[in-house]
């Protein structure tokens, strides 16, 4: 049975890893005033974090229609006997629910299981990986759907802020915003967890918030695989990869860049590792 993945570009998987294991992206939009872009088709990463520093305009995120679905699943599909569209939270964008309104519009022949995610960015990737490993391996739909719902539930992703500013103005703050009169010189440190954001600490610089991020992946009971992503800071995201590495002993942890889609919301100086395996019940998740 040939099993076929899809996410959407906020999974910020490598586009050559992306490549590799046959998952297929779909673009959410980027509209800065009256300009709209797809993600990483019309604006590149580097462009993109130009513009949001350079307009006085804050951009916004527009979710995939369900149009752009229906094409990609009927693509797909020419080479799939099904597919398992797997995308960010329900409760950060409408990207889930334009995918599941799509499969009612495709040849049934071909069925889609569309899965929310309830996270994004790196940890979203990480899920795809494991995903497209099972679908590459020859596994059947169910099992694929079932090494799905594992991974999103055994997946964790923490990241730290330059500030707050970006993530309030994209109405993404959540419980956060009640931290806002506390930490006018404080970087917060958050995790995303069942599709919502949740402080778990504070910093007063930049090296003790990344200091956090390491420490909050060595809390755990198990790693079994690692991504750092970053928006802005690749030196820092490469450096704390080393740690990591040297720490867990892993040699292929995922590098990503934070494509507009999650940018808009978190701005530069933005730095998250995700990882799959077993937290300790002693750490906030």
């Amino acid at each position: 049975m040939v099993v076929k993945i899809v996410t959407d570009s906020s999974a910020d998987l490598p586009p050559q890893l992306a490549e590799e294991l046959g998952i297929t992206i779909v673009p959410l939009y980027i509209r800065f005033g009256d300009k709209v872009y797809r993600d990483r088709l019309d604006i590149g990463d580097e462009e993109f974090y130009r513009e949001l520093l350079r307009n006085s305009v804050h951009p916004v995120t527009v979710q995939p229609g369900i149009q752009d679905f229906v094409e990609v699943y009927q693509s797909v599909a020419v080479k799939a006997d099904a597919i398992v569209s797997i995308h960010i939270s329900s409760k950060l964008s409408g990207t889930y629910n334009s995918a599941l309104q799509a499969t009612a519009m495709v040849d049934p022949g071909c069925p889609v299981e569309v899965i929310d995610s309830q996270t994004t960015t790196a940890a979203l990737g990480l899920i795809c990986v494991e995903a497209a490993k099972a679908a590459n391996s020859g596994k059947d739909l169910q099992y694929v759907i079932s090494i799905v719902e594992e991974a999103i539930q055994n997946t964790y992703i923490f990241g730290i802020l330059e500030s707050l500013e970006y993530i309030c103005m994209g109405g993404r703050a959540g419980r956060t915003r009640a931290l806002l009169s506390s930490i006018l010189n404080v970087k917060p440190v958050l995790s995303l967890r069942n599709g919502e954001l949740t402080p778990v600490g504070r910093v007063r610089t930049r090296s003790r918030g990344i200091d956090e991020l390491f420490e909050c992946v060595t809390h755990a009971k198990r790693v079994d695989n690692l991504a750092v992503a970053y928006s802005t800071t690749a030196e820092e995201a490469a450096d704390l990869s080393q740690r990591l590495a040297a720490r867990f002993n892993k040699k292929n942890i995922i590098m990503a860049r934070l494509g507009s889609t999650i940018g808009v919301h978190t701005g530069p100086g933005t730095l998250i590792v995700a990882f799959r395996g077993n937290m300790s019940n002693s750490h906030p998740q």
